[in-house]
């Protein structure tokens, strides 16, 4: 029987809790810290056993998924160490990597496999209520494993997991998995965000005409602010990095509007087709839609 502990109980925890209930081999077990959130998890049941002690549910357990915040995942790990068999995967949901595994590796090291994931997979809505068995079906998912300390049997354990929630697996070093997410999840984060603020500093009238377009554009802006903030603040580097282009680009476009004239139009032209052309060669998400978190 693998026994898999989840620790945290929003989209992405209850959504693994979702996906795994019915399998007959496996036994699911769900930990929360707030007696609220375990109530909650009990009446949507699911997961057999639901607790806030914490040795009820990682003791015995074979995969330890952590589906904490990225800052609450090194203190979680000092509170379980001491119930975590030595055999046991410990693995995340985190959208930054360089961060965590720098701070659980070295932690987990002869205690029990790690190795850091990241599904991309999630919605603009949080926490318990928003999750759905089938969150993770035709999903990316982003496996960290660390050059001269990941254990092999760790990426083949992982990969055996999400493989079974759906996921198609890819596998990136922790630094190159942040660049990656700043570029693509990150980013277009804080667009959203800004698109949404420069028509509310501008003109808020404006929100009463937005048609699919605009609400499409935006509509990861929707995710929760304490949440992102803290994504935003712990890929730092790579983000600002990334948004220092965007704005360059921006900027040089406005420069073209600005000129005017045949040249700039013909400039404008050339930007949008390359854009275009990228972007209708992106393969299709056969996954309902989601953000990433």
């Amino acid at each position: 029987m693998n026994r898999i502990a989840i620790l945290g109980p929003g989209l992405l925890g209850g959504s693994v809790a979702l996906a795994l209930r019915n399998e007959p081999d496996i036994e699911v077990r769900l930990w929360a810290r707030r007696p609220e959130a375990v109530a909650q998890a009990r009446a949507l049941e699911v997961a057999p056993l639901v607790s806030s002690t914490l040795s009820k549910v990682i003791s015995g357990a074979n995969i330890v998924l952590l589906c904490v915040p990225v800052g609450a995942m090194e203190p979680l790990v000092h509170e379980m160490l001491p119930f975590l068999a030595s055999d046991a995967l410990v693995t995340d949901v985190g959208s930054v990597k360089t961060s965590v595994c720098r701070a659980l590796s070295p932690l987990l090291k002869d205690r029990a496999l790690f190795i850091g994931s990241h599904p991309m997979a999630g919605s603009e809505k949080a926490g318990l209520a928003a999750a759905r068995a089938d969150l993770f079906q035709n999903a990316v998912c982003i496996l960290t494993p660390e050059e001269g300390i990941t254990d092999p049997l760790a990426v083949s354990l992982a990969r055996g997991f999400w493989e079974r929630l759906g996921c198609r697996l890819r596998t990136l070093p922790p630094t190159v998995h942040d660049e990656v997410c700043a570029l693509i999840s990150h980013l277009p984060h804080l667009t959203a965000a800004a698109l949404v603020n420069t028509v509310g500093s501008v003109l808020p009238e404006a929100f009463e005409f937005c048609g699919p377009g605009f609400r499409d554009t935006t509509r990861v802006a929707a995710g929760l602010p304490v949440m992102w903030a803290e994504i935003l603040h712990s890929n730092r580097a790579a983000v600002a990095a990334s948004l220092r282009t965007l704005i360059e680009i921006l900027q040089n476009t406005a420069v073209a509007l600005e000129t005017g004239g045949s040249t700039a139009e013909a400039t404008l032209e050339k930007f949008l087709a390359e854009a275009k052309r990228q972007r209708d060669v992106l393969q299709p998400c056969t996954a309902k839609p989601h953000a990433e978190a």
